[in-house]
């Protein structure tokens, strides 16, 4: 007797395979099993760094000077500014941040990473890269893995400019 004769129709085991092959094609379930997959990669990478991945983000785009002032780093990254307050003190209470006077206004201080924060960035980085590789393995080639990066960023950048991420607590 084979094993299906053996199980009940509509038994758990069934349900699962046509769950797998009915969601394989929802957006949700793909974004969601990515999501997941990503997270687990990226996980170790990011252990010993203040705030984790939001600490990497910081870190990285201090380090690329993208929005230079504290309240615009904030803004850009979608994290509450009491948050980022308490995040760049644990950044530069490990040395790897430090708040400047900015030029333009006195009122204001622009993130910089110091020399241990790049060296830092530059290890995570490659950390990243080679986690990022493992997730896009089921893309064949290169070209294929290019392509997809392209595509949600652009898809990202859409959904960011519609909904962009509020500057509410816990974000």
């Amino acid at each position: 007797m084979s094993a299906q004769a053996t199980r009940p129709s509509g038994s758990r085991g069934d349900r699962q395979s046509a769950d797998c092959c009915t969601l394989r094609n929802d957006l949700g379930w793909a974004l969601g099993a990515l999501s997941r997959s990503y997270a687990k990669a990226v996980s170790a990478t990011f252990a010993d760094v203040p705030g984790g991945p939001r600490g990497y983000q910081v870190l990285a785009a201090a380090a690329r000077e993208e929005p230079g002032s504290q309240l615009a780093l904030a803004q850009h990254l979608g994290v509450d500014r009491t948050v980022m307050t308490y995040l760049l003190d644990s950044l530069a209470e490990a040395g790897l941040v430090e708040r400047r006077p900015d030029p333009a206004d006195r009122r204001a201080r622009r993130i910089a990473p110091t020399a241990p924060g790049r060296d830092l960035l530059g290890l995570l980085d490659r950390r990243l890269r080679a986690a990022e590789h493992e997730v896009l393995a089921g893309l064949e080639s290169e070209d294929e893995r290019r392509v997809f990066r392209a595509l949600l960023r652009q898809v990202a950048t859409h959904a960011s400019a519609l909904d962009p991420a509020p500057a509410g607590c816990g974000t």
